[in-house]
């Protein structure tokens, strides 16, 4: 087999008293749409958050190509290319959309500003997204929709040349048609070799874009599998109770 692009080896973290995440081992492979699915409490947004150099797991080992590293902090992750698209998108509504997207990581030329460059950097990762529902590129992001903000914002994370992208609730709060070119912005990534990582509690939307699924329970790994041998019902098994009598054999290959 071969080796993933991201492994995940024995994770725990907690903080104080209280255990957030046990021995967690996960495979995420370039190229397909991993889902993260759990109830609230059972550790997905710290398991990501210790992928993103925001946590350090107390024990465990983080693999990237097969090399154990250590992130002590988020440029960590991004110099790997592992981008984070959180729930609140992390846009300026005063700032239109190229600014947004060299928002901290501004191109300069003699002193100033490189701003032509930055536009067909941002004009061309937008195209090749198909994203095309941008009236201007100068356009502030105050006056872009849920679903036109979400785009800017998976834009954002893969102008570096990122190979991870994790994803927090991408289609929470967006009407049908959003939600549509958002699942297809994330299948985009996923057939262009990128590896996505989508938090999700939409199983409609899960069950829409994903190849596999990765079910946590209290802190624990409860299942892996291809998305094919899974349904609506097992996954909220194994979400709510850590095991499935329509999933005889719980044992999933990481």
């Amino acid at each position: 087999m071969s080796v993933p692009l991201l492994r995940l080896e024995h994770i725990d973290k907690s903080f104080g008293p209280v255990q957030v995440l046990t021995d967690v081992s996960l495979d995420v492979p370039a190229g397909l749409v991993t889902a993260l699915a759990g109830d609230n409490g059972a550790g997905k947004s710290v398991l990501i958050k210790c992928v993103a150099g925001i946590h350090r797991p107390d024990s465990g080992r983080i693999l990237w190509e097969g090399r154990p590293v250590e992130l002590h902090g988020p440029r960590d992750a991004a110099a790997l290319g592992i981008e984070t698209v959180y729930q609140d998108l992390a846009l300026c509504d005063n700032l239109d959309i190229v600014e947004n997207m060299f928002l901290g990581r501004e191109r300069q030329r003699h002193l100033q500003l490189d701003e032509p460059s930055m536009e067909e950097s941002a004009h061309r990762t937008l195209r090749s997204l198909a994203v095309t529902t941008v009236s201007s590129i100068r356009q502030q992001v105050r006056s872009l929709s849920g679903g036109q903000r979400q785009s800017v914002a998976i834009a954002k994370s893969v102008l570096w040349n990122s190979r991870l992208v994790i994803m927090d609730e991408p289609t929470a709060a967006l009407g049908v048609a959003q939600t549509e070119v958002v699942l297809d912005l994330i299948r985009r990534l996923a057939d262009r070799g990128v590896a996505v990582v989508v938090i999700s509690h939409n199983m409609n939307d899960v069950f829409r874009v994903a190849d596999r699924i990765a079910v946590l329970h209290l802190g624990r790994v409860a299942a892996v599998r291809p998305v094919g041998q899974l349904d609506h019902r097992t996954v909220v098994d194994l979400m709510t109770a850590g095991r499935s009598d329509r999933l005889p054999d719980p044992d999933p290959a990481r």
